[in-house]
């Protein structure tokens, strides 16, 4: 009676699925290098992993020249890796950030598939496939997809753990998820081992569920969390005695505590991104949740364990003061997955699905075609120079409404008789909504890239010629150039490095001054305003590239020229 209902209600096509995934697999990575970097985290993780390979200090990160100890180096190892393999370049900045955000879908999928069915794997799969802050997170350069990869490989192996029924299958998952937590604190620090921590704490109460310590291989799992984690953090310290202080106090309890970084918000700062972030999906969760409620009992929950993940995240970050928007790209696996529950026991054995479901798909629908009505509003903001660069993207949003629309009517007129297919248009439609507007964003993003005024300059500097940073710190501008600068200042957030080592920088413009005049070879970067400022003060400068927020200048004397 089970397989019968396993056949009849799932509607799942192996061959049908491997077809969809290789198209997605062909539209995910393919999009990765239409697009330049933009500041801050694409520019500075790729120039990090750039002078990690340059240098071949594999263990003592630098940014811009400078000692960088924000974060560990899982993801400039994997980075500066791409860059050895592939060559120095956009897409493979952005590798380590889609393949992880890829494998963690088919991960979803498969924890689904072992915890629930077949079919609610699937459809986890195709709702975090579908989910936009999920899908704009896979394609940008930034630590926090990485991270999230490795807490949910921690989470969906500790699920396999709990729910095997053989003792020895329970230890090595349990190894998995000890290991998955050794990478995701060497990819952002000790939030690696505290969120899956405070979770687990949190289940245990809430559940009541005290015997599952017990096969949690604490002792073994320790250990090899050590061994994965420790030899870095010895090494960089035994070679860098400062690290230790600044990492564990400065960037992990300060960051939490106080509000030196800037990066406060409201309590509320996470439930806006949370609705947009999952948008199409978001009308699922609290039925979603109140399923998993029902289905506790004294046994290990899965669902409930995902729902608790779900919450200790959001509520941790929400009171934290330091807010960003990728610290919560984490909770969207364990959403789908109880989604995906939900939209599997809504299917039952007819395969069809109700008039909820059927008005969302509606409502999508609608809400795309009214879209179209405020195209207007893309180039409001747009500055001067850039509202032909606005315009141009509009284009791009047009083409992401016209997909999200078609997806949700065709999910519209499936739901009755092919509910499995109606999900799967209605997530195909968003998918390639958050793609296209995501990768049409290099028509905004490339004037801030500066890839432009890089092509204007990169070939007239010579190779040992001295670059100055003045009171600014470009995050994309030295990774194209393929070198670094020398600090005038200003150091912005590597007010730590300079602090190390201030030999390396210039405390003040004074003092830039008359360098730069005994430096007739000296090159500079600047804003237009300071341009503008050193020029009435009669400083020898000569200007070979600009646009609309960088002026690179060199010293007239200098015997190179610019590229005509």
């Amino acid at each position: 009676m089970q397989f019968g209902h396993i056949r009849q209600s799932s509607a799942l096509n192996p061959a049908s699925i491997l077809i969809l995934v290789l198209v997605y697999a062909l539209l995910w990575f393919g999009a990765l290098n239409y697009r330049h970097l933009i500041p801050s985290d694409e520019g500075r993780y790729a120039e990090i992993a750039r002078e990690m390979l340059v240098t071949g200090d594999w263990v003592t990160p630098r940014y811009n020249g400078y000692k960088y100890f924000e974060k560990p180096p899982l993801q400039i190892w994997a980075t500066a890796t791409a860059f050895t393999i592939f060559g120095i370049g956009d897409w493979q900045a952005r590798l380590w950030t889609a393949l992880t955000g890829f494998l963690t879908i088919l991960l979803v999928g498969f924890t689904g598939a072992r915890i629930y069915s077949a079919r609610a794997g699937w459809l986890a799969a195709l709702v975090l496939a579908s989910s936009p802050m999920w899908v704009i997170g896979g394609h940008m350069n930034s630590l926090d997809m990485g991270l999230s990869a490795f807490l949910v490989a921690a989470l969906c192996s500790l699920l396999l753990a709990q729910t095997s029924h053989n003792q020895a299958s329970t230890r090595k998952w349990m190894w998995v998820c000890w290991a998955s937590m050794a990478l995701a604190t060497l990819s952002k620090g000790v939030i690696g081992a505290a969120i899956p921590g405070m979770v687990f704490i949190v289940y245990s109460i809430t559940a009541w569920d005290w015997k599952i310590w017990k096969r949690l291989h604490i002792i073994s799992g320790t250990v090899l969390f050590l061994a994965i984690t420790a030899p870095w953090f010895v090494l960089v310290a035994q070679r860098n005695p400062e690290f230790l202080e600044f990492f564990f106090i400065h960037e992990h309890l300060q960051r939490f505590t106080q509000t030196a970084h800037s990066r406060t918000g409201p309590i509320y700062y996470f439930l806006p991104l949370l609705l947009l972030g999952f948008l199409p999906w978001i009308t699922q969760v609290p039925g979603a949740i109140a399923q998993t409620w029902r289905e506790r009992n004294r046994e290990f929950s899965s669902g409930w364990l995902l729902t608790c993940w779900f919450a200790v995240i959001l509520g941790f970050f929400s009171v934290s003061q330091s807010k960003l928007p990728g610290y919560i790209i984490p909770i969207f696996p364990a959403l789908a997955m109880i989604v995906g529950h939900r939209l599997d026991r809504n299917l039952g054995f007819s395969n069809s699905l109700s008039l909820p479901w059927q008005l969302q798909t509606l409502f999508f629908a609608v809400l795309g075609g009214i879209g179209f009505f405020f195209l207007g509003e893309v180039s409001k903001q747009a500055r001067p120079d850039e509202i032909e660069s606005y315009a141009q993207y509009t284009y791009w949003v047009v083409a992401a409404l016209i997909v999200l629309v078609s997806g949700s009517l065709l999910g519209f007129m499936q739901s009755k008789r092919n509910g499995l297919s109606s999900i799967t248009s209605f997530a195909s439609g968003f998918f390639l909504c958050a793609l296209i507007a995501g990768t049409g964003h290099e028509t905004l993003g490339r004037a801030v890239s500066g890839i432009d005024l890089v092509e204007q300059v990169k070939a007239g500097i010579p190779e040992k010629a001295n670059f100055y940073s003045v009171r600014i710190l470009d995050h994309t501008v030295p990774f194209y150039l393929g070198r670094t600068m020398i600090m005038v200042e200003f150091p912005d957030e590597l007010e730590f490095g300079v602090k190390q080592e201030p030999e390396l920088w210039l405390p003040t413009l004074d003092a830039f001054i008359e360098r730069w005049k005994e430096d007739p070879t000296a090159y500079a970067l600047m804003v237009p305003e300071q341009y503008i400022e050193l020029q009435k003060l009669n400083i020898p400068m000569q200007e070979v590239g600009r646009d609309s927020r960088r002026v690179i200048v060199k010293h007239p004397e200098s015997t190179s020229t610019s590229p005509q």
